[in-house]
């Protein structure tokens, strides 16, 4: 039988700690070249609404523990401003449905597991991310956040930081006040710690041990003249990196890692974070699809360490309590929907959730 497996049943069964462990294991089995994966490529095309374009993106990974997953996502994709600020929007048949599915296979008999609703499990396996970065980067005294942005990227990314380190100060911006200050309250009250709601985005900086930049602005939104030593960054939504001012104050730049390139092809290797194929390709598009935009590779690679150089002893991180650290995931996103995926397939299992539907349903007698 295979299970479909929607955002709820995930939520019951996966926890922040073993999406950390499950996303670390991934990153070196890539690095020992037992698992492979390759860069998230979207395909964009214009719709008859200038002013939007549909967008269908996958990644996709496995190892030879076991599971191989692709993750789909189909998307309009349009942008918008409030109070100056402006973010990358989608939808999927109307504003507030969505479609990503994670189709997770197994390698032993390319037996179709699990269909998987993306959510929750994707805000998840960033917000671990954010969590490796810190284990491995900020200070070990790291105990105050300063954070852009409050929804649920903001919400695990915190889970994961207290996951790593003890949190104690939460400091928080986010353009609309009310958004803000929920997320505020929300997380004083689950994690037990002072909470400072800030009115403009240049208080989150003042004492930041950590700051984690988590929206979804189409444009850079850190400011490198804020930053005070010490800090650790993190970045995600948007542009996915920091402005170039915070970049140059960067004295230590974690990246988990690269995809490989094809077999046979070297000259077909990227660091890009994901490349774009697209209708009308003279025509300006929005969000992902910005005209002449590249999704940035390695940022800083004269600064440059991967987990494995730290984790086998092959380079340092930090080595002084005054540097600035950033840290990111590399163009690694297929490996990591296989990791989480097998890990939430297990436990659904075990807890007898999820909807089971024939497996014949999806094979046939024809030779593809």
């Amino acid at each position: 039988m295979t299970l479909i497996i929607n955002n709820h049943d995930v939520e019951q069964v996966l926890t922040m700690e073993d999406t950390i462990d499950a996303l670390e294991e991934a990153y070196l089995a890539l690095a020992a070249r037992e698992a492979v994966c390759r860069p998230r490529i979207d395909i964009r095309i214009p719709t008859s609404d200038p002013g939007k374009n549909y967008q269908w993106g996958t990644m996709e990974g496995g190892s030879t523990a076991g599971y191989f997953a692709i993750r789909m996502k189909s998307d309009i994709i349009y942008e918008s401003e409030y109070n100056g600020v402006v973010t990358q929007e989608k939808y999927c048949t109307r504003p507030g449905l969505f479609c990503g599915l994670i189709l997770l296979t197994s390698i032993e008999n390319g037996e179709p597991l699990a269909f998987i609703n993306d959510g929750h499990l994707q805000h998840m396996r960033v917000g671990a991310d954010g969590g490796i970065g810190v284990k491995y980067m900020a200070n070990e005294d790291a105990e105050v956040v300063g954070m852009l942005g409050s929804g649920g990227m903001a919400r695990t990314h915190m889970q994961a930081f207290t996951r790593v380190r003890t949190i104690k100060k939460l400091m928080v911006f986010s353009p609309t006040k009310e958004n803000r200050e929920k997320f505020g309250r929300e997380m004083a009250a689950t994690y037990n710690i002072e909470v400072q709601v800030c009115d403009k985005p240049e208080a989150v900086y003042k004492g930041a041990h950590i700051l984690a930049a988590v929206t979804d602005s189409a444009f850079e939104v850190t400011d490198g003249g804020l930053l005070e030593k010490g800090a650790h960054i993190v970045v995600v939504g948007g542009t996915g990196r920091p402005d170039d001012a915070s970049l140059a104050k960067v004295d230590r730049y974690l990246r988990f890692g690269d995809t490989p390139a094809p077999v046979g092809h070297p000259e077909l290797a990227t660091d890009a974070e994901h490349i774009g194929y697209e209708a009308r390709p003279l025509q300006g598009k929005h969000g992902d699809g910005r005209r002449s935009r590249r999704k940035h590779g390695n940022a800083l690679p004269d600064r440059r360490v991967t987990l494995a150089d730290l984790v086998q002893g092959r380079a340092k991180g930090r080595t002084s309590a005054d540097q600035i650290t950033y840290s990111e995931r590399g163009n690694l996103q297929g490996a990591q929907f296989f990791a989480v995926a097998g890990k939430v397939y297990e436990a659904v299992k075990r807890a007898g959730l999820g909807r089971a539907i024939p497996t014949e349903w999806f094979l046939q007698d024809i030779r593809n």
